[in-house]
C-alpha cells in the first residue's frame, strides 16, 4: 500500500464524525453541493466540514473535487445549493441569495503553477491584487503594503526580474506576496508543491511551515502528499468521489 493509501486509510477510519474537535467555534463552514456534466462524465461535489482550526488540508487523489471545494471558497465556481461561511461572515448562501464576487471575500488563492503573470516584473506581480482595473500596476511605484511582503519573502534582488528570469522557489515566494498583500482573511493553497523536484519541495515545505507560524492568517491546504499534510495541516479532511469520507488530527496520518 502507498503512503498516501495508508494516510487516507488512517483518516477514514476515525470517521467524518470527528469534526471540529478543538471545541472552538468554527471560523470556516463548507455546505455546498454542485453538480457537473462535461460530455459523458457526471460528477457531483457534494462536501460538508467545518473547523476552528487555523491550518487545514483537503487531502485526497485527483479529481476527487479538492480544487472545485477551494475554488468555491474563492467565488472562482457557484454551487447549486449549501452555504460558505468565513469567521462569521457569509461568502456563499444559496438559500438567501448571497454570493460574494471573489475580489469582494477577502480570499487568496496560490495556484499550482503560481499564475505569475510572464509580462510583469515580481515587484508588478506583487501589486497587481491592489490595482482598481486591468491597467499594469507601474514598475517605480511601489505601495508599502507591497513593499513589505517583498521584503518579507526577501525578493528585492529579483523585484525587477520577469517570472522566466527566477527560480521555482523564488516563483512561489512572488506568489505568496501576491496573494498575501491584499491582507486576505484566509489563504487557499493548491498543490503549492506538486510541480517541484523532491529536493526543492522539501525546502520549500519548511519554509511554507515557517510562514504559517509568522502569520496569524487561516489556510486550507489541498494536496495528496501526506508528507505535505503532516508539515503543513493540523486537521486534515479525506475527500472522495466529491464527498468528504473522514478527517483526522493531522499528526496522524
Amino acid at each position: 500500500m502507498t503512503a498516501g493509501r495508508q494516510a487516507a486509510a488512517r483518516c477514514a477510519a476515525l470517521g467524518a464524525g470527528e469534526l471540529s474537535r478543538c471545541g472552538a467555534p468554527a471560523a470556516v463552514r463548507v455546505a455546498i453541493r454542485r453538480k457537473l456534466v462535461t460530455g459523458t462524465r457526471e460528477f457531483t461535489l457534494d462536501v460538508a466540514f467545518q473547523s476552528a482550526h487555523r491550518r487545514l488540508a483537503l487531502f485526497g487523489p485527483s479529481g476527487s473535487g479538492k480544487t472545485l471545494t477551494v475554488q468555491a471558497i474563492a467565488g472562482l465556481m457557484r454551487p447549486d445549493a449549501g452555504r460558505i461561511v468565513l469567521n462569521g461572515r457569509t461568502l456563499f448562501d444559496a438559500a438567501s441569495g448571497v454570493c460574494l464576487p471573489p475580489r469582494a471575500r477577502r480570499v487568496a488563492y496560490l495556484f499550482q503553477d503560481y499564475a505569475l503573470f510572464p509580462h510583469l516584473t515580481v515587484a508588478q506581480n506583487v501589486c497587481f491584487g491592489l490595482t482598481r482595473s486591468w491597467r499594469n500596476p507601474r514598475r517605480r511605484r511601489l505601495p508599502a503594503i507591497a513593499r513589505h511582503w517583498i521584503d518579507t519573502f526577501e525578493l528585492g534582488a529579483i523585484a525587477n526580474n520577469y517570472p522566466h528570469e527566477i527560480s521555482g522557489g523564488q516563483k512561489q515566494r512572488a506568489a505568496l506576496a501576491r496573494a498575501l498583500v491584499i491582507e486576505p482573511d484566509i489563504l487557499l493553497l493548491d498543490e503549492p508543491l506538486a510541480a517541484l523536484d523532491v529536493a526543492l519541495r522539501r525546502r520549500l515545505r519548511i519554509e511554507l511551515a515557517n510562514l504559517q507560524r509568522r502569520l496569524e492568517i487561516p489556510m486550507i491546504l489541498i494536496t495528496h502528499d501526506p508528507e505535505d499534510v503532516r508539515s503543513l495541516a493540523e486537521e486534515v479532511y479525506l475527500i472522495r468521489d466529491g464527498r468528504i469520507v473522514g478527517s483526522a488530527a493531522a499528526h496522524d496520518i
